[in-house]
């Protein structure tokens, strides 16, 4: 139970790190304005959060032998360890680390260059997530595996921008600190637009009947649902009221939209925990 626990709270830390990693790097991708205050405390958090993805990313790896076993000492054993090589785990390993290295070479220098280094790099990490789970081995994964792709890079791209959104709004005046988050906004109508055909597609197609919504997984499913909705409403309160707030270049304006970015934040960090508890222990069938 105990290397259960463990595993799963590195993968659901896993997730953040990369996703947070990947997301900055998109953020600087999809064309800022010019952030001298704030772009290099960015870069070192993104390249910060790529090494410790890695670091996890291999550690939980080397638990799958203890997780055969139900001892740490498993992870020791040769034997279980070559069963792991030879799985789709490490295949998956070697995608996300070869990500994570783009990313993080992409971080380090600025240059057009380095930026397609850098989205080649969050392709990669998350098209990894395509060769293993649910989704790829379910006889509709022709359909589900894009489907899941392009809600991972949604994903990626809204969880990833909180962190430069709330230092944008404290470091940067007070016009560009607005215009950042209103370009922002703007996409972000596409985005939950896309979130939300993307889970509806992944449910129907994963889980067998509806009555699969009151098993552990189903449950699970519905609380991330409840979390998106009140995702939505935060950032909704954040589009049309604190957003444009920010022009003002008014204190309180900073703080009110600041603490509703880092309440969408814990409120991702929370899914994104469930997320590794639902892929961990269960499955759409079960």
């Amino acid at each position: 139970m105990a290397i259960d626990i463990l595993s799963v709270s590195l993968r659901a830390l896993a997730f953040v790190a990369l996703l947070q990693a990947g997301g900055i790097v998109l953020f600087f991708a999809l064309g800022q304005p010019e952030l001298p205050a704030t772009e290099p405390a960015l870069r070192r958090i993104g390249i910060f959060s790529a090494l410790l993805a890695a670091i996890v990313l291999v550690a939980q790896y080397a638990l799958e032998a203890a997780r055969m076993t139900g001892e740490l000492g498993g992870a020791l054993d040769p034997a279980l360890q070559g069963v792991v090589l030879r799985s789709a785990g490490s295949v998956t390993l070697s995608w996300r680390v070869l990500g994570l290295s783009l990313i993080v070479a992409a971080l380090r220098h600025r240059g057009a260059e380095r930026s397609l280094a850098g989205a080649i790099g969050v392709v990669i990490l998350l098209a990894s997530f395509t060769l293993v789970g649910h989704t790829a081995n379910s006889a509709l994964r022709w359909l589900l595996s894009p489907v899941l792709l392009a809600h991972l890079c949604a994903v990626a791209f809204w969880f990833g921008a909180l962190v430069p959104l709330y230092l944008v709004s404290a470091h940067e005046p007070a016009e560009t600190g607005a215009r950042v988050v209103a370009q922002f906004s703007a996409r972000a109508l596409w985005l939950v637009a896309a979130l939300f055909a993307a889970g509806v597609v992944l449910a129907a197609g994963l889980l067998p009947d509806l009555a699969a919504l009151r098993r552990p997984y189903g449950l699970l499913l519905l609380a991330k649902v409840t979390g998106f909705c009140a995702l939505m409403l935060l950032a909704a309160l954040n589009r049309w009221r604190f957003g444009p707030a920010l022009r003002s270049g008014e204190a309180a304006a900073g703080r009110r939209f600041r603490s509703v970015v880092a309440a969408e934040y814990a409120l991702m960090v929370t899914v994104l925990c469930v997320t590794a508890v639902m892929t961990t222990f269960f499955s759409p069938e079960a």
